[in-house]
């Protein structure tokens, strides 16, 4: 590549696009754990319990709710702040994917649940990707059986 383009050797990646990138022998770890840390702290989530999941099993979102309506603006920015951290977090992909589609009628119940991402993220700050050197060109997909009932849940009314 240095052939065709002007290039310069400052170093071993660390830092890029607010990504942190750890090398390793074997492959490179990609996290957004500065940017987690900042989101928690940004909503006053960092002191909160833990929870174990981004979203609960049983939850389901009820449209005609009619609990109190909630400020759209730190429901948007909340929304915001997770989809792009949810670029190297797949976990919480779903969850985030779901909270964003109710940005129009909102309630406490959905505050409720973009909280308990933050609160996920909280109590998961160094996940993130890793991606092996290995030079086997299949792709795998693990997932949980049980968040197809969450699917089913939050789909169904």
């Amino acid at each position: 590549m240095s052939n065709t383009f002007e290039m310069s050797m400052a170093g071993e990646l660390i830092f890029f696009l607010g990504l942190q990138v750890k090398q390793f022998d074997d492959g490179i770890f990609i996290s957004q754990s500065k940017y987690a840390n900042k989101l928690v702290k940004k909503f006053g989530m960092k002191d909160l319990k833990h929870v174990q999941t981004p979203m609960s099993t049983s939850f389901k979102f009820d449209i005609d709710s009619d609990l109190n309506k909630v400020d759209h603006f730190l429901y948007r920015s909340i929304i915001g702040s997770l989809l792009y951290f949810a670029a190297t977090r797949p976990d919480i992909s779903f969850s985030v994917g779901v909270c964003a589609r109710y940005q129009a009628n909102l309630r406490e119940q959905h505050i409720l649940a973009v909280k308990r991402i933050i609160r996920y993220v909280n109590s998961t700050l160094n996940y993130g990707l890793r991606y092996s050197f290995e030079s086997n060109s299949e792709i795998a997909g693990y997932t949980d059986a049980d968040w197809a009932e969450v699917c089913r849940l939050i789909t169904s009314k």
